[in-house]
Order: C-alpha cells, then sequence, then structure tokens
C-alpha cells in the first residue's frame, strides 16, 4: 500500500481528462477491473467521476465494471442484485453517452459498444444474448482500434464471457464448439506480440485462462511470469500464474504465488473488511495454497493455511442473503476435512465437532460425515463408519443445487464422496471386489467434473485406488493408474494429469520395483527424491487409507 492506497504498479490508460486526480482513479479502477475486484473498481471510477464530472469513461468504468465477468456471468446474480445491477450500469452507460461528445474516437467506441450489454434499464427473462450483441461490438471496436490494448483487452473478455470456462473441449483439447476461443486467442497473441503487453496486466490475465484449459497450459508460462509481481497489492493477479503452476507440477510455484496473493489481500481485508464479493477471491488463494501443500506432502503448510481460510470466512458473511453468500463460500469451510485425510489424521477427524447450524453449514456437515466415515474405515471400526455414512447421507439430502465451489456444485462434488466412502467401507470389510468398482466410479465422477482449479476434489481418487490396488499386490494395475496420474502416457486429458506430485511418484516408483522393472524405477526414484525432499512428512503411500506394509519414501 502507498501512503494513501494500494501499491498497483505502473500501468496506466490515458483518457480525456484534465486532472490528475481523475485520471488517478481512472487508472486504479481499470487495474481493480483487470484484476477482478469489481467492487473497488468501481468505487475508483466514481471517484473519478468525482474528480472531473465531465470525464465520460469514468462513466463507463462504472458500467464496465458492475456487470458480469468471467467467474460472475449474468446467471449467477439472483434476482435482487440483477435488477440493481441492470438499471445501475444503464443509467452509468447513460450518464457516459452524455458527455461522449468530449471524448476520444476510442472512448467513444468503447462507451457505445457498453450500450449493446446493457440496452434496457430492466432485465428480461433471458439477458444472456445482451453478452453476443456486446461481444460483436466490442469486435467491431477491435477491427477499428486492432493496436489498443485495451481494446484488444476488452474484445478478448468479451468474447471469452460467452462460454466462460467452457472454452476448450477437456477431452480432446480442441476449442469448443460453441465458444468463441479461437478469436479471443488470436486477439490476444496479437496483442502479446508487442513490447508493451509485458506489463499490461489485462492482456497477461486472460491469457492465463484462456490458455489453463488448453491441451498445452505451459505455452502460457512465459506470460504468467510477466505478471508475477507486476500489480503487487492486486492479490488476485498475484495468483494468476499458479492456475499454470499447478498443470505443470510447480507446486512450489502454487504455494509461493498464492503466498504473495494472501499477504496482498490482506492489505485489502484491513481497508475494507470482509463482508464483501472479494472474500471469494481471497477464499481462492488460500485453497489454492493448500491444493498445492497437499501435492508437496506439506502437511504444516496444508494446515497452517485452513486455519486461515476457515478465519478469512465469517459467519456473518455466510448469512448475506443478497448475493447469497454461502452459496459461494459455505464449501471453502470443509477443507480442512481434505488436509486430514490427505495426511492420516484419523483420530483428529474423528475428534471434530459438526458445525452448530448444519443448515448454514450443509456441505461441511456432508463432507465431515463423509471424512469421518474414512477415518473409521481406514482404522477398522467398520459400526462407527457404517453410521457416519448414514449421517453423511442424510446431511447431503440438505444441500442445496445451488451450493457451488467455483465451478462445481457441492452435490457434484458429494458424489464422489459418496463412492469413495462406500470404496472405502467395502474393502475393509473384505468386499474387495465392490470395493475397486465403487473407487473406480469414484474415478470417473472425479475425472468428468467441469474444468476447475484448485478441482472439484481435492485429493485424486486415484491415489487412494493405486494404494489399495498396491495393498492387494495388483501390480501392473497400480502402475497404469499412477502413470496415467502423473501424465505419462496421455491417457488423461491435461487437467487430470498431476505431474511430479509426490503421492503418485512413490506409487509409480513402488509398481516398478515390485514389477522387477529396475531401469524405469531407477529414473522415476530420481524424480521421487527430489519431490520428497519437500515434503514435511514420511511418504510410504499415495493414500494414507493403506494399511498394509510399503516402502518408506527414499529409503
Amino acid at each position: 500500500m502507498t501512503a494513501d492506497y494500494y501499491d498497483l504498479g505502473t500501468y496506466t490508460r490515458p483518457v480525456t481528462t484534465a486532472s490528475p486526480a481523475a485520471q488517478l482513479w481512472f487508472d486504479r479502477g481499470l487495474i481493480w477491473t483487470y484484476a477482478f475486484n469489481h467492487e473497488e473498481a468501481v468505487r475508483c471510477f466514481r471517484r473519478a467521476a468525482a474528480a472531473d464530472p465531465e470525464l465520460a469513461m469514468a462513466h463507463w468504468g462504472v458500467a464496465y465494471a458492475l456487470g458480469p465477468n468471467y467467474n460472475k456471468p449474468w446467471e449467477f446474480f439472483d434476482e435482487t442484485e440483477l435488477a440493481s445491477t441492470v438499471l445501475g450500469a444503464h443509467e452509468a452507460v447513460r450518464q457516459a453517452l452524455a458527455l461522449a461528445e468530449s471524448a476520444s474516437p476510442v472512448e467513444r467506441a468503447l462507451i457505445e459498444a457498453l450500450t449493446a450489454r446493457y440496452p434496457r434499464r430492466e432485465p428480461e427473462a433471458d439477458v444472456s444474448h445482451w453478452n453476443q450483441a456486446y461481444a460483436s461490438a466490442m469486435c467491431t471496436v477491435y477491427q477499428q482500434f486492432p493496436d489498443d490494448l485495451d481494446v484488444a483487452t476488452l474484445a478478448a473478455d468479451a468474447l471469452m464471457n460467452l462460454a466462460p470456462w467452457s472454452l476448450w473441449d477437456q477431452h480432446t483439447g480442441e476449442p469448443s464448439a460453441d465458444a468463441h476461443t479461437v478469436e479471443a486467442e488470436a486477439i490476444l497473441e496479437r496483442a502479446l506480440r508487442t513490447h508493451e503487453s509485458r506489463t499490461h496486466p489485462g492482456v497477461l490475465h486472460l491469457y492465463i485462462h484462456l490458455m489453463e484449459m488448453s491441451a498445452t497450459p505451459e505455452a502460457a508460462l512465459v506470460v504468467a511470469d510477466r505478471l508475477r509481481g507486476l500489480v503487487p497489492d492486486a492479490g488476485h493477479l498475484e495468483h494468476m500464474p499458479s492456475h499454470l503452476d499447478v498443470l505443470c507440477g510447480d507446486y512450489r510455484g502454487v504455494v509461493a504465488a498464492n503466498s504473495a496473493a494472501i499477504i496482498a489481500d490482506r492489505k485489502f481485508v484491513l481497508r475494507e473488511g470482509e463482508l464483501n464479493f472479494y472474500t471469494l477471491y481471497r477464499a481462492h488463494n488460500y485453497h489454492f495454497k493448500i491444493y498445492g501443500a497437499m501435492f508437496l506432502g506439506q502437511c504444516a503448510t496444508a494446515l497452517e493455511t485452513v486455519a486461515q481460510l476457515e478465519d478469512s470466512i465469517p459467519e456473518a458473511l455466510l448469512r448475506v442473503q443478497s448475493p447469497p453468500m454461502a452459496d459461494w463460500l459455505e464449501g471453502f469451510v470443509s477443507m480442512r476435512v481434505h488436509a486430514y485425510i490427505r495426511f492420516g489424521k484419523w483420530q483428529e477427524l474423528i475428534d471434530l465437532t459438526p458445525p452448530k447450524d448444519p443448515d448454514l453449514y450443509c456441505v461441511t456437515t456432508a463432507m465431515l460425515h463423509y471424512a469421518k466415515g474414512v477415518a473409521y474405515s481406514a482404522t477398522d471400526r467398520i459400526e462407527q463408519a457404517l453410521a457416519e455414512q448414514r449421517r453423511f447421507t442424510a446431511a447431503v439430502a440438505r444441500v442445496p443445487e445451488s451450493r457451488t465451489l467455483f465451478n462445481n456444485t457441492c452435490r457434484d462434488i458429494l458424489a464422489i464422496a459418496a463412492a469413495m466412502l462406500e470404496g472405502e467401507l467395502r474393502y475393509r470389510r473384505g468386499d474387495y471386489d465392490r470395493a475397486f468398482e465403487a473407487l473406480r466410479h469414484s474415478i470417473e465422477l472425479d475425472d468428468n467434473l467441469p474444468y476447475d482449479e484448485p478441482w472439484g476434489w481435492m485429493q485424486p481418487t486415484r491415489h487412494a485406488y493405486g494404494a489399495l490396488l498396491l495393498e492387494q499386490g495388483h501390480l501392473a494395475e497400480a502402475e497404469a493408474v499412477y502413470r496415467a496420474d502423473l501424465g505419462l502416457d496421455h491417457t488423461l486429458p491435461r487437467a487430470s494429469q498431476h505431474p511430479g506430485n509426490v503421492w503418485s511418484l512413490h506409487g509409480y516408483h513402488e509398481s516398478l520395483t515390485r514389477l522387477g522393472k529396475s531401469e524405469a524405477a531407477q529414473i522415476v526414484g530420481q524424480q521421487l527424491e527430489l519431490a520428497a525432499a519437500v515434503a514435511d512428512i514420511p511418504i510410504h503411500s499415495s493414500c494414507f487409507c493403506r494399511q498394509g506394509p510399503a516402502t518408506p519414501c527414499c529409503s
């Protein structure tokens, strides 16, 4: 934070104003917009308008930032919020148009394009077609001003928002048939060929989102590196490179990027408090850091971050009704049980107390019963595990379809928990065929979740399946499971691969060793030693649910 504000780097877009204060606040608003902190962006644009009431682009900024975005499309607005947003944005565009005569040609074009995004004061039954009209208008602006990097960013953004988080077909790796991925890619890659793009937060941010779902996310790693530290106090931009780091197996990079984001976000909380929509982005950073730490085998980091995540989501915020914040945030509160399962904290799981309000904390309650069932199964207390399974089933019935964890519904996530718990229970009862059938079902559900990072299910389901296959001596099957999880045979979509993770490296190394494939085991063993060097616990298996003899990592 600077003496009076945050450190947002040096990016500026000169607009038609004689007021230095208006220019400053406009720049801040634009940067926050690119950083997906839209509430703060609106405040900045309004301060720009207060500093210069004749600045048309200040009202453009208010209208733009109020509307839908890549992480919050129109369908995520509830009825009350939708009505107020459409009215506010429409009025802001009207004010911008009234002042547009004194604006520059590109500013007038941007303002006029925004009229297509908010054509009415009241929402229609289906406002999604407004996105198509706005995208068409922005493509026209881009054709007029193709060398303007902000225009390029806004045009690509408009195209990407026609199919948010569905730009690529996860199974084929090709652009989705109903998305405008190719057009957005052409715009951004043309922009990236300019020297100026190296310090443009909007171009860099959007290109990461564009490429993370592709079959080649590594193509954007250099772009991600340019974004690191570019806008020091914008937590979401500090975090964004981790979307690529995790896909490329750089789990230390995941932890580092999200640690930087968390530090930046603390500055925002000190100034603005916790009761705002940006808490979703702060929770996302904690969530992502936990995910990276789990892949690294870093128990202390994961559990420390779990506590920070829990503290960041106060109950008062979950009780906000418009927008319905519990639907967006409550699922994050369940992360402790995932970390406990990952690191075999069975007694700690058994000792956890259910939430006092099981309706408000419905996902957390259901996930706790699932986790307790796994813990009892892993410690051969079958009757208690069966009781927890019954409680889990009852708790899942109370979870509404509206409850989400970023791009996934919590009910879809809990379906994986149901299959995992069934598999663990049947396994410990000696019903191995049906146990493995249930675990394979959990893998199928896991693989077919909508794209998200972190993935909707925190511990890859193959880690438990492979560990129990090894425990039963199914060496060839286990080898194939780990090879796929590591992304070594390309049988899985890129997002389902977890390159270089210590858990699957251990399982793969053990499989190869026991199969007598000594040369391959030696190669994998070197990778395992490097991965295990940063873990803070001994790695004996890819899942602590395994009870039988295993080879300690790097023994």
